[in-house]
């Protein structure tokens, strides 16, 4: 699994998980429990995750919809 992006606005985040599906990439939320249980203070960023085989796709849906994802090598 590969980390597209790490946030702590479930808004954009549930807009991200959207774009993903409608372009057909099946995305995963982790940590999603963890900032709940904080109180949901965003002390603890959620992270975007997509199969190895699906960063290519996902980066450039993401892209495609305005949104920056940095490259594996973490570049822009």
């Amino acid at each position: 699994m590969l980390e597209l992006v790490r946030l702590n606005d479930p808004i954009k985040l549930s807009f991200l998980e959207a774009l993903l599906r409608d372009g057909g990439v099946e995305s995963f939320v982790l940590d999603e429990h963890m900032s709940i249980l904080e109180g949901s203070a965003a002390a603890i960023p959620r992270r975007l995750m997509v199969r190895d085989e699906d960063a290519t796709l996902a980066r450039y849906i993401l892209r495609e919809a305005g949104e920056i994802v940095p490259e594996a090598n973490g570049t822009t």
